[in-house]
């Protein structure tokens, strides 16, 4: 659909995958109220149980890490291959520093746009089956505690590359664990990790911002100092 949109009508897939998030926890909260509630969850909106065939295994029995880690150094693997390594993750970067620059040298752009929201999508649906056959083990109304926002900063952290990625997703975690550990020792509203997140995300495109434009300020009192001392030479 934000595939469909851009290129359709040059719509932000940003804003149109936010946008898209509500109808997507909508479609949640209708299966789970309805089709798939669990008729023996004491009617709590949720699925039954998945069965331990259906689950993911844990990396350790007293933790919460599982196999799904390993898809994720996967994907990540598999993505720096096609940026860095093919001609079609060459024509995606192009396209995403001009969009001008590709359609000169004749790279199709909604063919590029669809093949790399279609990727973008299939690793979203990959990370929220691992959550939920993880250790959720079932469908629930907050199966995210809000990971597709923290994936925009997270993105932006690691300067739209893999490796940096990596490493901002880390972060990102430490962040989303302090937050919870503030939460119960501090009694701090969990909110505090999200204005954290959005105080780091401001402040790194506030950066980009004088580092591409490096605006000058013209400041009078300068002015007249220059000119007493060119004056005074």
């Amino acid at each position: 659909m934000a595939a469909w949109l851009r290129t359709r009508f040059n719509a932000n897939e940003i804003l149109t995958s936010i946008m898209l998030n509500y109808i997507a926890l909508n479609l949640l909260l209708y299966f789970v109220h309805g089709p798939l509630k669990d008729p023996a969850g004491m009617n709590f909106p949720e699925s039954a149980t998945f069965g331990d065939a259906s689950r993911l295994p844990l990396l350790m029995e007293d933790g919460r890490a599982h196999i799904g880690v390993y898809f994720a150094l996967l994907a990540l693997v598999a993505v720096w291959v096609l940026l860095q390594r093919s001609f079609v993750g060459f024509q995606i970067k192009v396209l995403g520093l001009d969009k001008r620059a590709a359609g000169f040298v004749g790279f199709r752009e909604k063919r590029l746009v669809w093949l790399a929201l279609l990727i973008s999508g299939a690793l979203a649906g990959l990370a929220g089956v691992s959550e939920v056959t993880g250790p959720i083990g079932q469908l629930v109304p907050q199966v995210s505690p809000g990971y597709g926002y923290a994936a925009i900063t997270v993105a932006f952290l690691g300067r739209l590359n893999p490796i940096g990625i990596l490493f901002s997703s880390l972060l990102i975690a430490l962040l989303y664990l302090g937050g919870e550990s503030a939460q119960m020792t501090l009694n701090l509203p969990l909110a505090i990790t999200q204005l954290f997140q959005g105080m780091m995300l401001f402040f790194l495109l506030a950066c980009d911002v004088l580092i591409l434009y490096r605006p000058r300020l013209k400041l009078h009192w300068a002015k007249r100092q220059m000119t007493a001392v060119t004056g005074a030479a």
